[in-house]
């Protein structure tokens, strides 16, 4: 099985009504589920919820053209998880510096709300992509739908590491993985999370890893 669901993946038939919606209304679109961004030997997996709308599913390239990407983007330039510059469209000159990005489903939801059966169905692409990085050492979860969709396909109990901004869980499996608030719009704009607490998770991570590979 491949870690990237193929353009017209049947998996969820909710997903699959709404996408076939957009490509009649918006045919320059990407509409299709958006595959990982960066290479496979990283060390850090970011794992999001689910493409944006007028994000990564207009662009198909994750958190890319809407304002999760603009303060993801820029907290990784300045960690040192990225060179060169974002431009917010997939043929910018932005580089992934040993970092992967990924999201928990691959193809936007209604009301960017994934429903817990697709969660399940996506699962099986996530668990994939890791079993595919060989130097895989940290996952960063945005939100706790990610941080869960990553303990579930790792099979680690959830009781055994709860979901806490800025928190890190050694996991059974070897991998540190690392909790933040979802850099979206409506966290930043209610308070919930602002860049100097991100900036501070990404920090805490280029500590752990050490300087780029």
């Amino acid at each position: 099985m491949s870690a990237e669901p193929g353009r017209d993946c049947p998996r969820c038939p909710r997903l699959v009504e709404f996408r076939r919606a957009l490509r009649a209304s918006h045919r320059d679109w990407h509409n299709a589920p958006v595959p990982s961004f960066g290479a496979l030997e990283a060390r850090l997996l970011i794992v999001g919820l689910a493409p944006g709308l007028k994000g990564a599913n207009r662009t198909g390239r994750p958190f890319t053209g809407d304002y999760a990407g603009d303060l993801l983007y820029a907290t990784l330039l300045k960690a040192g998880f990225a060179s060169g510059t974002y431009a917010a469209r997939p043929d910018d000159a932005l580089v992934l510096r040993d970092c992967r990005i990924t999201n928990a489903v691959r193809c936007v939801p209604p009301e960017n709300k994934p429903e817990t059966a697709e969660i399940a169905a996506c699962g099986a692409f996530l668990v994939e992509e890791i079993a595919a990085m060989p130097r895989l050492r940290m996952i960063l979860a945005l939100g706790a739908i990610a941080h869960n969709a990553v303990l579930g396909v790792l099979a680690q109990r959830k009781s055994a590491y709860p979901f806490k901004h800025g928190a890190l869980h050694a996991l059974q499996s070897g991998v540190l993985l690392a909790d933040s608030y979802h850099c979206s719009r409506y966290n930043t704009s209610t308070g919930v999370l602002t860049p100097a607490m991100f900036e501070m998770v990404l920090e805490e991570i280029r500590r752990r890893l050490g300087p780029a590979c």
